[in-house]
């Protein structure tokens, strides 16, 4: 690492940060409908986004610093354990395209916001609703967390705040800065700031990608020495491997099915997806998003190349931003942070409109003020929004940071848990929701204590997102042990409340709904009964 401040990197981070900053507050502007006090046009962008739009944020929604600093940090310290991301990102869009046509449907002929809307509607329980909406906004907390440690990353490797061994204050300032800069566009310009920053972020990221996957290699050797001193390392020092090991399989299975499943639960994932204009646009966008996938598998091998060029981290976090300062000259490496600390800010900003959205809709609207006018709902959406970021910072400030990959995987493990409710409704209504509600229940105290019981060398409880699967024995991701509970006591469940006949609340939504276009005209959602 560098003593100092790298001036020139810093210099060309800052332009584009800059750059970015102007264009966030310049969004307001873009695309203005007449009136913009409501969440459809705050929250959502107006619906309105075509394909090419619609592509981009949903890019820059869901490949984040995760992508671009966690996966690569992971695959440096375990080698191909880490490699976990490509396969599920694959397995994630045949998935989607069953499901999300479906979901922008009927959420555009009710007018639906978010997830918890749409759970409210088809199973006619507020509290089923509400828990939708609490495990959105606490599974979106540590995934802009994730955000803001890639941030950090960059700045310390640029020499700005002064490492760990500086005090918190000035350590942590240059992203509290960032943090509030984010905050202030994304309060003035909702969807539309990410949106159209979300143009800037990719194309830095691809330019990066491709000098990086040429120009490295040439530079370390080719492929073969790269690989060649990750096997080296990986063998003298016990950990990690190229290959996965016989007892890192069902791990490595796991974490990719039940991340694939997991994805598209996130609330930042569906605001992307409702803010399009149409459904032919969703379908569209999941047969051409596996180009990220495609980048994402580039990406990784870039922990492999850490390796081969020597960098020596104990924060694995700092492991690509170090290897772009010691192989690119100092102009180029500045668009490297700057790709890698934009690629964290647009998907920040849309998860933190995401849970301000469940809260103002399932939250303050259901429960708090009923009566609450589109004006009013708008305004509360953007005070929340500031209030979740601070919640992400407390992640930050709380965790272990050395493996950030964890922030995602533990968000993962708590919002797999809504898969039943939202995906289950948008094809079948034979679920009760009650035993919605009690499977949920104990997919979440299942997959929070026992992520809280798992220790790792520099952390006492949740310290990793894997263990031992009861009656198997086997080593996996515990989402997915938690979702298999989850739907089991479902489905248990509603035999017992069928057979019981237990009031099923009612369904506001036709069958018409779930194949509805844009030219269909929007019914507003009636009033659902207080019944849970």
């Amino acid at each position: 690492m560098k003593d100092g401040v790298n001036g020139v990197a810093l210099g060309v981070f800052l332009f584009f940060f800059l750059l970015v900053t102007v264009l966030g507050f310049l969004a307001a502007r873009w695309r203005r409908a007449a009136n913009e006090n409501s969440l459809d046009e705050w929250g959502l962008g107006g619906r309105s986004f075509g394909t090419w739009i619609t592509w981009f944020l949903l890019g820059g929604d869901l490949y984040t610093a995760y992508t671009f600093v966690a996966v690569p940090a992971a695959i440096y310290a375990a080698g191909a354990a880490g490699f976990f991301a490509v396969p599920y990102t694959i397995l994630v869009y045949p998935l989607i395209f069953t499901f999300l046509p479906r979901l922008w449907s009927v959420s555009h002929k009710h007018g639906y916001v978010t997830t918890s809307d749409f759970v409210r509607g088809r199973w006619g329980s507020r509290g089923l609703s509400l828990a939708v909406a609490v495990t959105g906004i606490l599974a979106t907390m540590p995934y802009i967390a994730l955000q803001l440690v890639g941030i950090q990353a960059v700045l310390d490797v640029m020499g700005v705040g002064g490492g760990e061994s500086a005090h918190w204050f000035v350590r942590d300032l240059p992203l509290l800065i960032a943090f509030g800069v984010l905050a202030a566009y994304t309060y003035s310009s909702g969807l539309r700031a990410p949106a159209l920053i979300a143009f800037v972020k990719d194309t830095l990221i691809y330019l990066v990608i491709a000098v990086a996957i040429v120009y490295i290699p040439v530079k370390l050797g080719g492929f073969d020495a790269i690989f060649g001193a990750a096997s080296e390392k990986f063998t003298s020092s016990g950990k990690g491997s190229l290959v996965p090991g016989e007892a890192g399989q069902w791990t490595y299975a796991t974490l990719a099915f039940g991340s694939a499943l997991a994805l598209f639960m996130y609330p930042h994932s569906i605001t992307a997806t409702l803010s399009s204009g149409s459904r032919d646009v969703i379908r569209r966008n999941t047969t051409i998003l596996p180009l990220y996938s495609v980048m994402l598998g580039l990406l990784a091998l870039l922990g492999f190349m850490a390796i081969a060029a020597g960098v020596q981290v104990e924060n694995g976090q700092l492991a690509i931003p170090q290897l772009f300062e010691n192989m690119f000259p100092d102009w180029f490496a500045g668009v490297a942070f700057a790709a890698i600390g934009i690629g964290a800010l647009v998907p920040a900003a849309i998860m933190s409109i995401a849970a301000a959205n469940l809260f103002t809709r399932n939250i303050y609207k259901d429960f708090l003020k009923p009566d609450a006018t589109p004006e009013q709902e708008t305004k509360v959406s953007k005070l929340v929004s500031l209030l979740v970021k601070v919640g992400a910072l407390a992640f930050v400030l709380t965790l272990d940071k050395t493996v950030a990959i964890n922030f995602q995987l533990l968000g993962g493990i708590w919002i797999l848990q809504t898969f039943p409710a939202l995906v289950g409704g948008l094809f079948t209504r034979w679920f009760h929701r009650w035993a919605l509600l009690g499977g949920w229940a104990v997919g979440m105290v299942y997959g929070t204590w026992t992520a809280y019981n798992v220790a790792s060398p520099t952390q006492k409880h949740f310290g990793g997102s894997s263990a031992a699967i009861p009656g198997i024995g086997e080593i996996g991701y515990i989402g997915l042990t938690a979702f298999v509970l989850n739907l089991a006591v479902t489905v248990a469940l509603t035999f017992v409340l069928r057979a019981l006949k237990a009031p099923e609340g009612v369904d506001e939504t036709t069958a018409s709904d779930y194949t509805a276009d844009a030219d269909t005209s929007r019914s507003p959602a009636p009033k659902v009964p207080a019944g849970h």
